[in-house]
């Protein structure tokens, strides 16, 4: 492995710690980034950052404290607003990163604990969102199943089930994150899948299973599979939906959250495949370091969108705000599926008794024409 072992000389002498072939490589690229350029995207950067972090924190404020009552759809809504509020909490971090010249000034530490936060957003959210759609399926396609088992409580545990699942998928990118000095001068915060490796000879193949380990996991676990589920769901949902009225205030805003997801975390992982493959094609090393950045931004992007289409899903949005912000939330998190289902029935038993009184009225009709032949006959 005499390309490992190069690798570890460019850093620094043996003795001293592994780094895989692929951070060198970055480390010894310099970037000739455009001043002005940057500037109005670190500018533009922290104005999303401060009115992501207010519009979440509103959001949480609203939907925990100020409902008047407890939905399934106000758990779907509180989590995903928790999980975007603490991605954006860390957007600031990553707003100092690009205003530093794309140099990681903030220590080991803040590294590990922004980029830990980002993929537990990325892995909750996609878990979320999967979840919110197979519970709009099945509030519609099994209605009565869903009105006997779906509760706040159950919703509460799949939630918790959710972030679980989003801690341990989060481990590895917390383990394996350093901050590393380049040769140009600059910090780059990045995965370091050489740490807990002590043998040269095995580094290049213990770097390539690690890298591609994680950009197949998460390119599976937080888009793919996901996208499956959702997709299989709506399927299903508009099917059914055609047959049924339904009020769509909360299935709308579902629709345009899951378009966000798609659109802003699309990129981020098409660059995370390059980033794999770029082991085996060294060229692509330069349009991973130039393009990666560019896509983390716009997946940060998604937790800031999330609100905005929270509250433009609700109808009669500008009324609604003026009167009151717990009003406007309370009409978007109203439980559409059991209304239409409670309307349906109702309309059910209004044209049922409607059908029973235009029966009588045809059966009094009859009869009194009879009463008038016979008579008549007489």
């Amino acid at each position: 492995m005499s390309n490992a072992t190069a690798t570890t000389s460019a850093l620094g002498p043996p003795s001293q710690q592994l780094f895989c072939p692929l951070m060198v490589a970055m480390c010894k690229h310099s970037l000739n980034n455009n001043t002005g350029a940057n500037r109005v995207v670190v500018s533009v950067l922290g104005l999303v950052s401060c009115l992501g972090i207010l519009e979440n924190a509103l959001v949480l404020w609203v939907v925990g404290f100020r409902l008047r009552q407890r939905t399934v759809a106000s758990v779907w809504v509180l989590n995903l607003a928790l999980s975007d509020f603490l991605a954006t909490l860390t957007l600031p971090l990553f707003t100092h990163y690009l205003h530093s010249n794309h140099s990681w000034e903030l220590g080991g530490a803040l590294c590990s604990a922004q980029t830990s936060v980002f993929f537990l957003n990325m892995f909750v959210s996609a878990f979320l969102l999967a979840a919110i759609s197979l519970d709009r399926c099945l509030l519609v396609v099994r209605p009565v199943w869903s009105q006997n088992h779906r509760s706040v409580a159950t919703a509460w545990k799949v939630c918790a089930l959710g972030w679980a699942w989003a801690a341990v998928n989060t481990l590895p990118y917390f383990l394996f994150r350093s901050v590393v000095t380049k040769l140009d001068g600059r910090k780059l915060c990045y995965h370091n899948f050489a740490l807990y490796t002590s043998s040269e000879d095995t580094l290049g193949r213990v770097c390539e299973v690690r890298q591609a380990s994680t950009g197949i996991s998460k390119m599976l676990f937080a888009f793919l599979a996901p996208l499956v589920v959702i997709a299989g769901s709506y399927i299903l949902f508009w099917v059914s939906l055609s047959k049924r009225q339904m009020r769509r205030n909360f299935t709308k805003m579902v629709t345009s959250v899951i378009a966000a997801f798609i659109l802003c975390w699309a990129p981020y992982h098409i660059f995370c495949l390059i980033e794999v493959s770029a082991h085996y094609w060294p060229p692509r090393v330069k349009l991973v370091e130039v393009g990666l950045p560019f896509a983390t931004l716009f997946a940060f992007l998604n937790p800031v969108l999330n609100p905005i289409l929270y509250a433009f899903s609700c109808p009669n949005f500008c009324v609604r705000i003026r009167h009151s912000l717990g009003a406007l939330f309370e009409g978007l998190v109203e439980e559409d599926g059991s209304r239409g289902l409670g309307k349906t029935m109702r309309q059910r038993r209004r044209s049922s008794v409607r059908d029973l009184n235009l029966t009588n009225g045809d059966s009094q009709l009859v009869g009194s024409s009879e009463a008038r032949r016979s008579r008549g006959s007489n």
